[in-house]
């Protein structure tokens, strides 16, 4: 993984430091109109729900909250640092956390215990890239 600049965490990145430290760390997520952003495709409202309710849990622990986008089979994720008026580390920290937690699937884990979601229509969550 490439080293990037150390700031203080209210540090705003450039947008060409976002740009290439997203293709780099977060290649799901994008910059546009000054935040960094990710849409989550769901198989339903029901999918779509969990996914609003984990990236609610993850923001408030952070306690860094980022707007969304909620639709019946999405979610789209918006993170700026709002007091820093741009993109900073914090951003980046909670996007990882988002990504991982949401993207997880343990069935993709070699010798897991958990088998991860069945492939039924019936019971599929996120439409995993």
């Amino acid at each position: 993984m490439a080293q990037w600049r150390k700031g203080s965490p209210g540090e705003v990145y450039s947008p060409e430091e976002i740009t290439q430290r997203l293709q780099a760390e977060l290649p799901a997520w994008y910059y546009e109109e000054g935040w960094i952003r990710r849409k989550y495709k769901t198989s339903g409202w029901k999918s779509t729900l969990m996914v609003v309710n984990t990236v609610g849990h993850l923001a408030e622990a952070a306690w860094h909250h980022p707007d969304l986008t909620v639709s019946y089979a999405f979610v789209t994720v918006k993170l700026v640092n709002h007091a820093a008026k741009g993109v900073t580390e914090k951003d980046f920290a909670l996007a990882r956390k988002i990504e991982e937690v949401v993207g997880w699937q343990p069935g993709a884990e070699e010798g897991a215990a958990l088998e991860g979601t069945p492939d039924d229509p019936r019971f599929k969550y996120i439409k995993y890239d």
